[in-house]
């Protein structure tokens, strides 16, 4: 039947189309040339964002105010502790009470027949006990923004620039401003829990979800993800640390097994997650898709009630990913509660554990210890006690945030000949990668579409539709946030000194470059959650443009747009190499400020670049043409506990850039290096280097101290760094304090930490390969907890 004329259906009023999509009329949505499609009726963008604008407004307002309980109860004593609070408020409950803070819907329009009152389309949502003042958990995706599920709301957010862009600034603080401003927007928006951030470390160099983590090695990404989520809790809202564990890969994610023994596993993607959360505190962890050593991750006594709950004294609640419980038996295994019910093969934590229950074959207690887990953390983080904000986002202060994000964490990979920054009346072609539209963002439930005004509608450069075979294909839109580089590079070079071809032909492309004196190629890598990449190339023929540009004109700059590592088969011929990853909302003008100058590059790789797929330690990445994603398979990790730059470092491999690469305008030396044994608690080293900026002009550089030998071989490892802003000839000193877990093995059997007595040989350097001066230490044994 085909849709009936624009504007024909729609409701008379606003309200009564907001009512119409309240109450379950639409099951499917999409975008459809910036209108708004649902269950066949074709709404303008105007139209969809009056009613649902006033809707969200009201109902964030409502969510801003817990309910009042009948009966105030001691556990609103703000001087107990939250333990205590949450013990005496889960007593007062009831069985019933109980279930139904264990389970949740996806809050769209997916397999339900409409949504509770005072719901909005959003990730999920969990139903309060108001007769206790028990608030609702009102939950939205993800770590680099609030994100808009399906496109369904009008509503736009702030986006940050991607995670990998985020560790590559190696700055804590930038980490902690990032997680603060999307707390803060998630707050004002009506939310209480929002589904970040994610640590996930970097195992698979084709993973679809490498651009929402942060990189590779665990104390970088443990650390920056801990401040994350500690500046988000500070406004006041749950964090959620996520996917747990070894969820490193999108390829039959639901089916896959990561294969890895204990000791390796927790001294890489373990460690990072164990830093995060002993740095961040987050009320909730979320548990993965995919299966670990067998059992289901969601599903796993090891993971959950052993490792995290157990070994780590991990005190708030472990929630499932969206359609990850496969059992009622995930109850007695640790998972608290269940996500996405709808998606799952049966609401197993409703109907199925109350009878279990009540039948004896799971304890009360198991469920009241569940209960209270939520309520802690609720207490934790204020959302019982702080009537969160209804006022006025302010997006443009947010903005700002995103543009120093993604300056400091673009990343300079090469400058022949001071080809950058550019100099003044330079004629400069632009060549592809839709920088006439906007800059590339990641695509899946971290999508974030821009906010373009105080109402908080979205606009958005462009929604290139990729397609694909994987499990968001529905959703495969590229989507470009609408700071388009082209402006910000004719704002500064002159608009009649910059003229744009769009890549698709080569012929035209290198007739621009020809014309030019400097030619600039926008070159983006678009990924997705649930779909990884089949190789490295730059997709869509992008390597022959490149090449065939930098034939024409010597002066070619490459800025990449990538989701993760790619290969550079024209490196030789280009004279720069700009990554600039996804750079979110002000991402156009902070490449634009990097190339000309305003802004001193100063990102360094949080991530190695190989050569190929041959330098990788698995070439073929498990699953990804296996068409039965029901089918399970088995993804094995020869490197171990050698992710990333270690496994490079144990096969004496040189990659294309390492891990802790980056370039300046300026020059710096870094010197001075002292290491000693640890005099405090949780200390194995003290160290301490001076940065001097040895160039022309003001810069930041990353110093870097990692450790290449001990009493168990020769081993890299990164141990600490220091970011430092430095004025020309001005020079600083970083101390690091050294995790003695950076230097341990972790013993399977013994069941602890063993930092084995002897010498430890440290070296001091700018990137993981660049080491320059060494020292080493004589450190007694030692043996920590897991």
């Amino acid at each position: 039947m085909p849709h009936a004329p624009f504007g024909s259906c729609l409701p008379s009023t606003p309200r009564a189309f907001t009512r119409r999509l309240a109450a379950g009329a639409a099951l499917s949505a999409l975008m459809i040339g910036g209108a708004l499609m649902i269950g066949g009726v074709l709404t303008s963008p105007a139209h969809a964002q009056i009613a649902l604008e006033a809707e969200m407004s009201a109902r964030a307002t409502a969510a801003a105010v817990p309910p009042t309980p009948s009966v105030p109860g001691p556990w609103m004593n703000t001087k107990l502790s939250p333990d205590e609070r949450a013990r005496l408020l889960e007593s007062q409950l009831t069985l019933d009470e109980r279930i139904g803070m264990l389970h949740g819907i996806m809050a769209l329009p997916y397999k339900i027949e409409g949504l509770p009152d005072g719901v909005v389309w959003s990730a999920g949502y969990i139903p309060g006990v108001p007769r206790l003042g028990i608030p609702a958990l009102r939950e939205t995706d993800a770590s680099l923004g609030v994100a808009t599920p399906h496109r369904l709301r009008p509503d736009g957010a702030t986006g940050l620039p991607a995670g990998l862009a985020i560790a590559a600034t190696w700055s804590p603080e930038l980490a902690y401003q990032g997680g603060a401003m999307v707390g803060d927007e998630a707050t004002r928006k009506g939310f209480n829990v929002l589904l970040g951030g994610g640590v996930n470390l970097t195992r698979e160099a084709r993973n679809g979800r490498n651009f929402e983590y942060l990189g590779e090695d665990p104390l970088l990404a443990g650390t920056l993800a801990g401040q994350a989520i500690r500046g988000t809790q500070d406004q006041h809202i749950v964090a959620t640390v996520k996917h747990f564990a070894i969820n490193s890969q999108e390829s039959s994610r639901r089916a896959v097994s990561a294969v890895i023994d204990e000791a390796p596993l927790r001294e890489s993607d373990l460690l990072a997650f164990q830093f995060a959360i002993e740095a961040g505190k987050p009320g909730s962890v979320m548990c993965s898709y995919n299966r670990v050593n067998g059992p289901w991750a969601c599903d796993s006594d090891f993971l959950l009630n052993k490792v995290l709950k157990g070994d780590w004294a991990y005190p708030g609640w472990v929630m499932s990913d969206w359609g990850a419980t496969p059992a009622l038996s995930a109850v007695t295994n640790g998972l608290d509660q269940q996500s996405g019910e709808q998606i799952d093969k049966e609401v197993f934590f409703d109907k199925p554990l109350k009878a279990a229950v009540e039948g004896g074959q799971i304890p009360a207690a198991r469920v009241s210890d569940m209960v209270r887990r939520i309520l802690r953390s609720l207490f934790a983080t204020g959302v019982f006690d702080v009537k969160a904000p209804t006022g006025p986002i302010d997006f443009q202060a947010h903005a700002d945030i995103t543009r120093t994000v993604a300056e400091q964490g673009i990343v300079l990979l090469k400058n022949r000949g001071d080809v950058l920054p550019f100099a003044k009346g330079k004629r400069i072609a632009v060549i592809g990668g839709l920088a006439d539209v906007g800059v590339l963002s990641g695509g899946g439930s971290s999508q974030v579409l821009a906010a373009d005004g105080p109402n908080h509608d979205y606009k958005n450069g462009a929604f290139v539709h990729i397609g694909g075979t994987g499990e968001l294909v529905h959703i495969s839109d590229a989507i470009y946030q609408p700071d388009a580089p082209l402006k910000a590079i004719e704002d500064k070079a002159g608009k009649d000194n910059v003229f744009f071809a769009d890549g698709r032909y080569v012929s035209e492309s290198v007739a621009a470059a020809k014309d030019a004196d400097i030619a600039i190629v926008f070159a983006t890598q678009w990924n997705i959650e649930g779909q990884d990449v089949p190789d490295l190339s730059l997709p869509q023929g992008q390597d022959a443009v490149i090449a065939a540009v930098a034939a024409a004109n010597p002066n070619t700059i490459v800025v990449l747009e990538t989701g993760g590592p790619v290969a550079m088969p024209w490196l030789d011929k280009v004279a720069g190499v700009v990554e600039a990853w996804y750079p979110g909302t002000r991402g156009g003008q902070a490449i634009a400020n990097v190339l000309f100058g305003d802004v001193n590059p100063s990102g360094h790789l949080p991530i190695t670049f190989p050569k190929d797929e041959s330098q990788l330690p698995s070439p073929v990445l498990a699953g990804f043409y296996e068409r039965d994603r029901t089918k399970l398979i088995d993804a094995h990790y020869p490197e171990k506990s050698d992710v990333g730059y270690r496994w490079y470092a144990a096969k004496g491999l040189t990659p294309l850039f390492p891990f802790g690469y980056g370039l300046s305008y300026t020059t710096f030396a870094q010197g001075g290096l002292k290491a000693s044994a640890g005099t405090k608690a949780g200390e194995a080293m003290k160290i301490s280097f001076t940065v001097s900026n040895t160039g022309k002009r003001a810069g930041q550089d990353v110093g870097q101290v990692y450790l290449v030998s001990g009493p168990q071989g020769n081993r890299t490892r990164l141990l600490g760094f220091g970011r430092v802003d430095l004025k020309s000839g001005e020079k600083k000193t970083v101390s690091v304090s050294v995790d003695p877990r950076l230097l341990a093995d972790f013993d399977a059997q013994a069941h602890e930490w063993k930092v084995a007595a002897g010498s430890y040989t440290v070296a001091l350097g700018s990137d993981a390969l660049s080491l320059g001066e060494k020292q080493t230490v004589t450190l007694k044994a030692q043996t920590l907890k897991p």
